[in-house]
């Protein structure tokens, strides 16, 4: 079986190779710089050579000295930790890779009739993730947060934020079933002659979470089967599915 068709979004890419380059170089001399004023600075009589040796130093001697001794001490580190730190920025930048969503993660059981896009950001300014474009239509497949951050007391729902506050959370159902709608509403404005069928999906090991009419539940192991369950959609043409996947593609 074909491999699933994954749109890769455009900010996951590489650094051109000129910011790359130079951010290589900038880096490189802070730190490499940095040690080198450190071992001048600790190894060498250089900064006692610059400081004032004699028993009682008139104020203004006193002055050079701390400034001689404070631009050695933090001069040097600050350098290095800082070049250190651009050079960690490139690498992660170069060696990064996206995490896998719940759809990517499944990707070996599904064809290549299906893509997917990790996330789209519609025209109306809101993204949407793990949309998927199959021979149903079009899905949403969301994704709830860690159980770590997330409780929900009967309809409602809070998130923890950092600081461990709690805070009023949207029902990701009711969410993700707008989200459905934004993207058919998205796909009519510009084939008025033709509607998409978009479902709609939250990926959660809850078990107590029950489906909505708009909207259903899944482990992620049911993904698979649930896309496989969702009916034909005979308007989707081949045209027309390409004609999504590219629109798709000039949104990621």
């Amino acid at each position: 079986m074909a491999a699933m068709q994954l749109i890769q979004p455009r900010h996951l890419a590489r650094p051109g190779r000129g910011p790359f380059v130079m951010g290589t170089v900038v880096g490189g001399v802070l730190l490499f710089g940095g040690l080198a004023l450190t071992w001048v600075a600790v190894a060498t009589p250089v900064v006692r050579g610059l400081t004032p040796n004699v028993v009682r130093p008139a104020p203004d001697q006193m002055l050079v000295g701390a400034l001689v001794w404070g631009l050695s001490l933090v001069a040097p580190p600050a350098f290095a930790i800082v070049g250190a730190i651009r050079l960690s920025l490139i690498a992660s930048s170069v060696f990064r890779r996206p995490q896998a969503g719940a759809v990517s993660a499944v990707a070996d059981q599904l064809g290549d009739e299906f893509v997917v896009a990790p996330i789209v950001h519609l025209p109306d300014g809101r993204p949407v993730k793990n949309l998927v474009v199959g021979p149903f239509g079009m899905a949403v497949i969301s994704e709830l947060p860690s159980p770590k951050v997330l409780r929900r007391h009967g309809t409602s729902w809070e998130l923890r934020r950092y600081d461990g506050r709690w805070v009023p959370l949207e029902n990701p159902l009711e969410r993700a079933a707008r989200d459905a709608e934004r993207v058919k509403r998205w796909v009519a404005t510009e084939e008025r002659d033709f509607v998409v069928r978009v479902y709609a999906a939250v990926i959660s090991t809850d078990t107590a979470l029950s489906r909505t009419p708009t909207c259903a539940v899944l482990q992620r192991e049911q993904i698979p089967a649930w896309l496989a369950s969702l009916p034909v959609q005979r308007s989707l043409n081949e045209y027309r599915r390409t004609d999504l996947v590219e629109r798709l593609t000039a949104l990621a």
